[in-house]
């Protein structure tokens, strides 16, 4: 990153955060139900939690692509299934980090909560790696993805 006013300035845009953080929280609910209702299926933690990542990624990705990043890249088919597919790949970062955390907490930290039978344990391990996964996200998607520093 240079040392140009502009680019930090891109970066913490209080309008583009906002925007990123709205998109987050629908991605959230997406990642949250789908992996929640994968393990009360019965399917192993971490592979739920990975299934919840991934319909969240292409969820926020597509809601990023017309609202948060609008601005930005090419539009029409192509360009959006590169941005896609890149967006998968920078994300990967912010995937390893919220699988580890929710690792951690779930499997280490292991607190027994429950409501109704349903493992809330779980589900706050989830948002604690949804959490911090999501600063890694947004540097990396602002940056790589939609190039908002050029």
């Amino acid at each position: 990153m240079s040392d140009d006013p502009g680019t930090v300035e891109a970066l913490a845009s209080g309008t583009r955060i906002g925007q990123f953080v709205s998109v987050g929280a629908v991605g959230f609910a997406f990642d949250i139900a789908t992996s929640t209702a994968l393990r009360e299926l019965g399917v192993f933690p971490e592979l739920a939690a990975f299934v919840g990542i991934e319909v969240a990624v292409v969820v926020m990705f597509l809601l990023n692509d017309r609202v948060t990043f609008a601005g930005e890249g090419l539009a029409g088919l192509g360009p959006t299934l590169r941005r896609l597919a890149r967006s998968n790949v920078v994300r990967a970062g912010g995937i390893a980090v919220q699988l580890v955390v929710f690792t951690v907490l779930f499997r280490w930290v292991a607190l027994p909560l429950s409501v109704a039978g349903v493992d809330l344990w779980f589900v706050v391990s989830r948002a604690g790696g949804i959490g911090v996964g999501m600063v890694v996200n947004y540097v990396a998607e602002s940056v790589f993805t939609w190039r908002v520093l050029e």
